[in-house]
């Protein structure tokens, strides 16, 4: 179900939705309905070319009808994703490319909006920090999402700033651990060294 605060996932999944249904519908999203075109007989390009000209309905064949209904099917999934609140505010959309980007619009914002969101994210980046008594899972998830929200906003980061971020933001609990199993780690290696030698 479609869902504000998780409008970006939601975008994703029916993304992936759409296309498993049928490759054409992802096409009818972005350029609209699908006109059913055939050769103009008649009249030629200024290059030569032969025209396209729109198919009467009546030459149609089933093929034809399936992918002329496309948009029909498009929105019908949409729909039946959305509350009666967002439905309210799209209900005036006549193809399903308008309602993706009345969607857009209505959850991504405009310029400015995107930056101002950007901008909150890229703080939570900069400051997060390991909670007291967080745990390491829980942790990760909260950064996870963070490292996500941004991509999804157009801010990456490589691997190696991720990773030192995420040692810089861990508790000194955590480090401590780390260091504990590391040192363990070595004093064995020392160890079986030195037995193997005996």
């Amino acid at each position: 179900m479609f869902s504000n605060e998780d409008y970006d996932d939601w975008k994703i999944r029916m993304q992936a939705h759409l296309a498993a249904h049928n490759d054409d519908m992802w096409c009818v999203i972005t350029d609209g309905p699908i006109k059913i075109l055939k050769v103009s007989t008649t009249t030629t390009t200024t290059e030569g070319a032969l025209e396209m000209k729109e198919k009467p309905i009546y030459e149609w064949t089933v093929e034809d009808k399936r992918k002329a209904n496309l948009d029909n099917v498009t929105k019908d999934i949409l729909y039946k994703t959305l509350d009666k609140n967002m439905f309210s505010k799209i209900k005036s959309c006549s193809t399903a490319k308008e309602i993706w980007n009345k969607l857009t619009q209505l959850c991504e914002g405009n310029d400015q909006t995107k930056e101002n969101k950007l901008m909150v994210v890229t703080q939570k980046f900069d400051s997060i920090k390991m909670r007291h008594r967080e745990t390491l899972i829980k942790f990760d998830e909260r950064f996870s999402s963070i490292v996500i929200e941004l991509s999804t906003l157009g801010k990456t980061y490589s691997n190696r700033e991720v990773a030192i971020k995420l040692m810089r933001a861990l508790s000194r609990e955590c480090h401590f651990k780390a260091d504990y199993r590391k040192s363990k780690r070595d004093y064995k290696k020392s160890f079986d060294r030195k037995n193997k030698k005996d």
